[in-house]
């Protein structure tokens, strides 16, 4: 903060920019970590100018991420409807546009942790804090390893498996998890699985609804609402339920919550909760399963070195979760000016945060390009930091290495089969499509 800062106008070439803000951009990984690397190297904090787009700060560096996400009241997350605020998930001016119309001039579109800043993040994050703890998930953990054995005997059999993993197994697991500890009835589950698909694919061709016209420019923002409107309907089933009837599931808790005054918090918020459960809670963790799995057959040496010491599991939940780092970028907004990287921050001014980039500073991590489970420290960001750091994350671990504990000693060899497919977004996604060759016991 003392340091004089640098003023500069230099812009992001439009081909980095372009590459990195456009949903078609994150396609395909190697020019986009080409792109991460060259901002890293050459313009780790400049503003992009991208068509369609509001001007954002690119923040490719972990320490720069830190720094904001360490400060929410200079950089903000929250969504409201005051002159100037923003929207913490990037989308086109289009989107934000057809956003404000639906909500009456609020990018606000959702009452859920994202878009909020402490205290009203606090208060609202307290409701279910206490049960996404891991002392709390230990008594989990049983239930958690019988789904994880069920499922891999229901997807998967002995010898030569020639299968899709991302969508012959990966999605299915993480959903009937937290389905099941959330409350929702196994047979609601297909419905959830496509909603969260359609959620998280607003850009993507392939998670295209019916009822949105493509290739408009508001098109991702009406799938978006559409979505949540189509979420709306059916946890409010679950929250009177839940409310007259109540169970010992986390549903329970968070339809339950009350005010300090003692009213029920309004059921937006309860389903913001729920929403961000059963999008985020499913498709960041089955993301991470399934690159992780292609990692291992990229890097057979890591392979063998944890089927020979299970004890080395952990380190592979970590290194995957920073390798495949499912969270691409939220951003936020000063509310002050602001000196950071010698740049002259100015208040009013936009960030996208780079978690995948950061996550391959070489900064941080030795050798980034390498999927290594010896890296300790492994400082991966890929939960975010701050206040704003996932709820979920010891749910997502505990998970991921239960089916490593059940599935790794079963492979025998795992091998990339086909051409594998990326989710065409630039907020939440991992693989779509990932053809292997999987030789179990």
């Amino acid at each position: 903060m003392t340091t004089t800062p640098e003023v500069t106008t230099r812009p992001i070439p439009d081909e980095i920019a372009r590459q990195v803000v456009l949903p078609e951009g994150h396609r395909y990984d190697v020019p986009l970590f080409e792109a991460y690397r060259w901002l890293r190297e050459n313009h780790p904090l400049g503003q992009a100018d991208v068509e369609g787009y509001d001007r954002v700060w690119l923040v490719s560096k972990h320490a720069d991420i830190m720094e904001i996400e360490r400060q929410p009241h200079v950089f903000t997350s929250g969504g409201g409807d005051e002159p100037g605020s923003h929207n913490p998930i990037l989308q086109n001016q289009a989107g934000d546009t057809f956003t404000k119309q639906l909500t009456g001039g609020s990018l606000r579109i959702l009452e859920t942790l994202t878009y909020l800043d402490p205290p009203e993040h606090t208060a609202v994050k307290d409701i279910a804090n206490d049960w996404f703890r891991p002392a709390n998930l230990k008594k989990w953990e049983d239930r958690i390893r019988t789904l994880a054995q069920e499922a891999i005997a229901k997807y998967l059999r002995s010898g030569t498996n020639e299968l899709d993993f991302v969508q012959d197994f990966a999605l299915h697991y993480p959903l009937h998890v937290i389905m099941s500890l959330f409350g929702v009835p196994e047979a609601d589950e297909p419905r959830m699985m496509a909603l969260t698909q359609e959620f998280f694919g607003t850009a993507d061709p392939d998670a295209q609804r019916a009822d949105v016209e493509p290739l408009t420019p508001e098109a991702a923002a009406q799938q978006w609402s559409a979505a949540i409107n189509d979420f709306y309907a059916y946890f409010d089933k679950l929250v009177e339920d839940r409310r007259a009837d109540p169970k010992d599931d986390l549903a329970t808790i968070i339809a339950g919550a009350r005010k300090p005054e003692g009213e029920y918090y309004p059921k937006e918020v309860a389903y913001g909760w729920f929403i961000a459960i059963a999008t985020a809670g499913h498709d960041t963790t089955s993301s991470t399963m399934s690159g992780a799995i292609e990692a291992l057959a990229q890097f057979p040496d890591q392979l063998a070195k944890v089927k020979a010491n299970p004890a080395l599991i952990p380190d592979l939940v970590n290194e995957s979760l920073r390798w495949v780092s499912p969270v691409k970028q939220f951003t936020r907004q000063a509310t002050q000016d602001y000196v950071l990287r010698g740049q002259q921050i100015r208040t009013g001014d936009r960030f996208m945060l780079l978690y995948q980039s950061a996550n391959r500073d070489t900064d941080v991590f030795d050798a980034p390009g390498e999927f290594r489970l010896d890296r300790k420290p492994n400082r991966h960001i890929a939960f975010g930091y701050g206040p704003h750091m996932c709820i979920g994350q010891h749910l997502a671990k505990l998970e991921l290495r239960i089916m490593f504990e059940e599935l790794l000693p079963l492979i025998e060899s795992v091998e990339i089969a086909g051409e594998r497919k990326a989710v065409m977004t630039n907020f939440v996604g991992g693989l779509r499509k990932l053809p292997v060759r999987l030789e179990l016991k």
